[in-house]
């Protein structure tokens, strides 16, 4: 019998109000349920049942080894690790048959610092195994996208008036803050693979498979509208060394105070659940584009670099404006 395929079973009556189904023996084996263990029903939305050898999800423990003799690049070390933290594992063991590198550990610090929740449980010179502390129910999906929304729109704000202004600091600042968008961003990708994997969570989190993956498709956008703040923070420095017309950063600024515009009302769409809004937000992104073009820049009139770093935050500031689409294209498909 395979597993994935439809398997029918008639309903038999018992005791005159209870009705019984008996279950794959080969289900039951491979799961080890002895008699009188418990299993997990659930009623799904479509009016389907579930069957789960897990009573609650907090028997579902996901391990990830990863060995490191043969991994030299404390960057591919730690993207393995965020990878492991993404995908939903509980516990990563890094592990070696010799004494650990001085990057390993380096990496794993990184990592246990920047990601929201894991930590060092257990260590010796070639073995370290990182625990996930933090309850999914306790990080709620909304929560954590609407720190994102904060958090990137205080950097596209501040990275305009950087320019604007000239200042550097306020400039770096933006640049510091990526990180911080970055680790919210992992935690939403997480906690995402984790409800896709465990049905029992979804349940107990009042979230589906379908607003999970909106959720995910949310935070996206929000890290590459940080991506581009930052972008823009690093032109503005760039561009405080180099002669550039007062006239077209001025243009620009009217741009993006229509952009900036553009992204709340997504984000009041999202809020609100306002399919109109959001509809006519998708509108206006295309005039927004057209002001942007509007912009002319003659690369004879300017130096290469500061033709290269104006072209560079108007591209910026368009791709924002787009991605602020992409969230009320989000909300229409939620809603409907």
């Amino acid at each position: 019998m395979m597993l994935n395929n439809i398997e029918t079973r008639k309903v038999q009556q018992t005791g005159g109000s209870s009705f019984i189904v008996s279950l794959p023996k080969e289900w039951i084996e491979t799961h080890r349920i002895q008699p009188k263990d418990s299993i997990g029903i659930l009623t799904q939305p479509d009016g389907t049942l579930l069957i789960t050898p897990y009573s609650s999800s907090q028997e579902i423990m996901k391990e990830k080894q990863i060995d490191v003799d043969e991994i030299q690049d404390s960057h591919f070390l730690f993207r393995l690790l965020i990878g492991a933290y993404i995908m939903g594992y509980t516990v990563i063991i890094v592990k070696s048959s010799k004494k650990f590198e001085p990057f390993v550990r380096d990496s794993v610090i990184n990592f246990t610092r920047i990601a929201i929740g894991p930590e060092i449980e257990e260590e010796s010179n070639n073995y370290i195994k990182i625990k996930d502390l933090v309850n999914a129910k306790e990080m709620p999906f909304e929560k954590t996208i609407k720190r994102m929304y904060i958090l990137g729109q205080g950097m596209y704000e501040d990275a305009l008036t950087a320019l604007k202004t000239g200042n550097r600091e306020l400039a770096e600042e933006v640049i510091k803050r990526d990180n911080e968008v970055d680790r919210l961003h992992w935690l939403i990708g997480r906690q995402a693979n984790i409800v896709f994997n465990d049905i029992i969570l979804s349940q107990k989190m009042g979230v589906s498979l379908s607003q999970a993956s909106q959720f995910h498709f949310l935070s996206k956008f929000l890290e590459r509208i940080a991506d581009h703040a930052v972008s823009i923070a690093k032109n503005a420095i760039n561009l405080l060394k180099l002669k550039f017309d007062a006239i077209i950063i001025q243009k620009i600024l009217e741009v993006s105070k229509f952009s900036i515009e553009l992204l709340d009302k997504s984000m009041d769409a999202w809020r609100n659940k306002d399919i109109r809004q959001a509809n006519q937000n998708i509108e206006r992104v295309l005039d927004l584009i057209l002001k942007c073009e509007e912009i002319s820049l003659n690369p004879n009139d300017e130096d290469v670099a500061t033709f290269i770093g104006i072209s560079s935050i108007l591209e910026s500031i368009r791709r924002i404006s787009e991605y602020s689409g992409d969230i009320c294209e989000i909300i229409i498909n939620t809603l409907v």
